[in-house]
């Protein structure tokens, strides 16, 4: 689904809110969509929606992956998926991660302040700046 494409949103977030209901965790990529490793896109604050449509209370846990060195290397955005795959697969070697599992977020914030507290504190970890226009066309 394309980033700007609004229509099923919903959908996705009932049956994100669905899976919530069971006993394993939800991984959500709030960015719905890779950039080049060096910054955030925005979240998608609709796919939060369904913290709120789950009918037990859920705790929204922002997790930053880090890939150092290696952030540009892992990620993709003029390539297709595959390609990408392929790519990595055939590389040498290893590439070290280290994954943060960071504080709850308040769940007394609406879906767009949750997902800028997300964003936020990923961005923290990582050390990736906001500022100016990210490289990329958001709207792919």
């Amino acid at each position: 689904m394309k980033r700007t494409h609004r229509k099923g949103a919903k959908d996705q977030a009932l049956a994100t809110a669905a899976a919530l209901e069971g006993d394993q965790p939800v991984a959500l990529f709030a960015e719905s969509t890779t950039g080049p490793g060096t910054h955030l896109l925005p979240f998608r604050s609709a796919l939060l929606e369904a913290a709120n449509y789950a009918s037990r209370d859920v705790v929204i846990r922002p997790v930053a992956l880090d890939y150092g060195s290696a952030a540009t290397t892992v990620s993709w955005c003029d390539e297709p998926a595959m390609e990408n795959v392929w790519r990595l697969l055939g590389r040498r070697g290893t590439i070290p991660i280290t994954i943060h599992v960071l504080e709850p977020l308040d769940r007394s914030l609406d879906r767009k302040q949750l997902a800028h507290a997300a964003r936020e504190a990923i961005g923290r970890t990582l050390d990736l700046t906001f500022s100016g226009q990210p490289p990329i066309d958001e709207a792919e």
